[in-house]
């Protein structure tokens, strides 16, 4: 069950950049002892003073701005033609290994799998990577609705690395995901979701096909990866970029058992985290397929440390709603997105 996209809310302070400095400024510290020279909130008036006489209120200068609604769909181009996808129900249910070596899947392959480097336990292309997991893998291809295909495998030799191919035969797109724990400084493990099709550089998960997210579920369900890890996509252009978490954890569907609060609202704000995390290693690496880095900046360290104290250890909405604002300014585009509708 896919969960239910979230508006994000932003932040003055960190839309202009403002050092987290000026955050811990304007959030009074829980631990700090009470002003005793504080103005009090409220005087009653003198017996001889008159009351002010009221005014009415000042009209805005501006309307409000209506909310921002859902991000538009990912943007896929050169879709491939359904007779070039039909073959694959034949392979229904076959071990993925039997596909792997009809000459027709190679083709879909280049299609699929975008053009990089990639950086699996070492530099190797992207294409290399998927076939390494790939390769000799006895897990059935799954057709599902006579229409969605998985072909998975769990093969990696290293770091626990498992992969998937996914093709829509009515629609065309092609889509893939690589797991597996990185070595390189970079927050681990991780999902990275490509298509060699896609050409957005900014994506959350729920603009990508509903089907596909549902597949993909199923496929971290069944090789035990996290609901919660960090997430990527490589578009064409062979780069990285941080695909972001939109699920709110504590959604439920009408008429079943509610999810615990507090373990719901810890993946949320694990899931802020994640997000964060991964946008701060693609800053600091030029958003690299094969990036390397090993430390954090005295900038982000400090920002981590006014947060913490500003929100507390529990809380969890606070903590979502600053990490949140932190990781749009690292993205390099504070503004949410709005859709064209």
């Amino acid at each position: 069950m896919r969960h239910k996209s979230t508006s994000l809310t932003i932040c003055v302070l960190l839309l202009f950049g403002l050092p987290a400095v000026a955050l811990a400024q304007l959030v009074p510290d829980p631990n700090a002892p009470p002003q005793p020279d504080a103005t009090p909130a409220a005087q009653a008036p003198a017996a001889d003073q008159a009351p002010a006489p009221a005014t009415a209120p000042a009209p805005e200068s501006q309307p409000a701005l209506p909310p921002p609604g859902p991000p538009p769909p990912a943007n896929f181009q050169k879709l491939i033609p359904a007779d070039q996808l039909a073959f694959l129900n034949d392979y229904a249910n076959q071990p993925a290994r039997n596909l792997l070596k009809d000459k027709r899947f190679h083709s879909l392959r280049k299609e699929d799998i975008s053009s990089t480097e990639y950086h699996y336990g070492r530099d190797m292309s992207l294409s290399d990577a998927v076939d390494t997991v790939l390769d000799g893998s006895m897990q059935p291809v799954r057709v599902r609705d006579g229409r969605f295909v998985t072909v998975e495998g769990s093969n990696g030799p290293y770091l626990g690395g498992r992969g998937m191919l996914w093709f829509d035969m009515r629609t065309g797109v092609a889509l893939g995901a690589f797991y597996f724990h990185p070595t390189n400084g970079e927050p681990t493990p991780t999902v990275t979701v490509f298509s060699q099709q896609l050409t957005d550089r900014e994506l959350a998960m729920g603009q990508l096909p509903g089907p596909f997210e549902d597949d993909l579920e199923q496929w971290m369900t069944d090789t035990r990866i996290a609901e919660v890890t960090p997430r990527y996509f490589i578009p064409e252009n062979g780069k990285k970029y941080v695909l972001e978490h939109d699920e709110d954890y504590c959604w439920h569907p009408p008429g079943t058992p509610e999810p615990d609060p507090d373990d719901c609202q810890q993946m949320n704000a694990d899931a802020a985290d994640d997000d964060m995390n991964a946008a701060y290693f693609m800053q600091e690496t030029g958003n690299a397929a094969n990036a390397t880095a090993w430390m954090l900046g005295p900038d982000q360290v400090a920002w981590l440390e006014v947060r913490d104290r500003t929100c507390g250890p529990r809380g969890y909405a606070c903590r979502v709603r600053i990490t949140r604002q932190r990781t749009r300014v690292l993205l390099g585009h504070p503004e949410p997105h709005r859709s064209s509708k």
